[in-house]
């Protein structure tokens, strides 16, 4: 058996953890910048971040103007006000695109980096602490951030190993407040995270452990999830089970069903887990079709004897979907057909088997 894995990112989970952690923030420096979005005032985190850094006398700034698909401009925003501010550390609040978003600003904060996509970047980085307040992206523990490229119209992922966050606190009180539809679709992202990691050309035995046991999780929350009644419990699981698929991917990427799901946000807003939802049965109705035995072994996994138990499965979450003409679907499959995901899968998807899961799942 052989493997490489890693994963540099200290955890720390429990209730009231962040409040209980202020030791954990003084480590770091004197300035904080916090890098969140509009909901961190509502639901707690931001409050609970700011009495710990306060409690060290450590002085912080909050930029909370990231959109929900973060934009280059909104993190060279960020860059510059760390800078200006003498930011020593950046705690990320948040959702993904806080998360992902702080990233970027760390690395701008002590770099100049032109054309942010084809940037080399280098090891220097403002250190970052993240606290997750969804269940879904896993950027708590990746070296990956994802922002939105106006120039190609689609998202596209930096990476450095330097962007991997020092510590994550998971506490799911964050998300009492969630609406369905965000705990749904967050859902959604992890279990994909998960299941594609499998299908990886790096997976190994023990991304595949971790993976197995995130959608063993994701598996036993969906009744409460589809009921929109989750308990503390079921938060709980649904944060730990993305941060495991968080770690899988860390080392695995993803592969096509992420390729396909960028346009459906960028042209169409669905958000990012709804987007992979839509496309993941009828993506892994092709696995079936094209190595069976893998395929079965990860739809069991999830805790699905096929791809059509899957499609009932998710069909509540996702509601009324998206309807989409051939000729967008067309441009759609060629766009993802040379985005870098599409390589890292064990399964071959030229273009025309992307326009097949495409029309299937989203088609007019």
């Amino acid at each position: 058996m052989q493997f490489q894995y890693f994963m540099p990112v200290k955890i720390i989970c429990g209730r009231d953890c962040v409040a209980q952690s202020a030791s954990v923030f003084a480590a770091f420096g004197e300035r904080a910048i916090i890098v969140t979005g509009k909901s961190s005032a509502a639901n707690g985190s931001l409050a609970d971040v700011q009495a710990a850094l306060s409690a060290n006398g450590q002085a912080h700034i909050v930029y909370d103007k990231i959109p929900p698909n973060p934009t280059v401009a909104s993190v060279r925003e960020g860059g510059r006000l760390a800078r200006s501010f003498g930011a020593d550390f950046v705690v990320a609040v948040g959702g993904g695109s806080p998360m992902d978003a702080a990233k970027a600003v760390a690395m701008l904060a002590r770099q100049d980096a032109g054309d942010i996509f084809s940037y080399t970047a280098t090891a220097d980085v403002l250190p970052m602490l993240h606290i997750p307040t969804t269940a879904g992206t896993g950027s708590e523990v990746t070296p990956y951030a994802i922002l939105t490229n106006d120039e190609r119209e689609t998202k596209t992922s930096i990476s450095h190993p330097a962007y991997f966050p020092k510590v994550a606190f998971l506490d799911g009180k964050y998300m009492r407040g969630l609406p369905q539809s965000t705990a749904a679709y967050t859902a959604i992202d992890a279990m994909s995270h998960a299941m594609e990691g499998m299908l990886s050309v790096r997976a190994g035995a023990l991304t595949d452990a971790l993976a197995k046991e995130s959608l063993r999780r994701l598996h036993a929350a969906l009744p409460a999830l589809t009921r929109g009644q989750c308990s503390d419990e079921d938060r709980d699981a649904l944060l730990y089970a993305a941060t495991l698929a968080g770690m899988v991917i860390a080392n695995t990427g993803t592969c096509a069903v992420h390729s396909m799901g960028y346009s459906l946000t960028y042209f169409h807003g669905a958000p990012h887990g709804r987007a992979n939802g839509l496309l993941l049965p009828e993506f892994f109705a092709v696995c079936e079709e094209k190595t069976p035995a893998r395929a079965k072994e990860i739809l069991q996994a999830a805790g699905f004897a096929d791809s059509r138990a899957l499609a009932s499965a998710l069909a509540p979450l996702l509601g009324e979907r998206e309807k989409i003409d051939d000729e967008t679907l067309r441009r759609y499959a060629q766009k993802a057909s040379v985005n870098k995901n599409i390589k890292n899968c064990s399964v071959f998807f030229g273009e025309e088997d992307l326009f097949r899961v495409l029309k299937r799942s989203v088609g007019a």
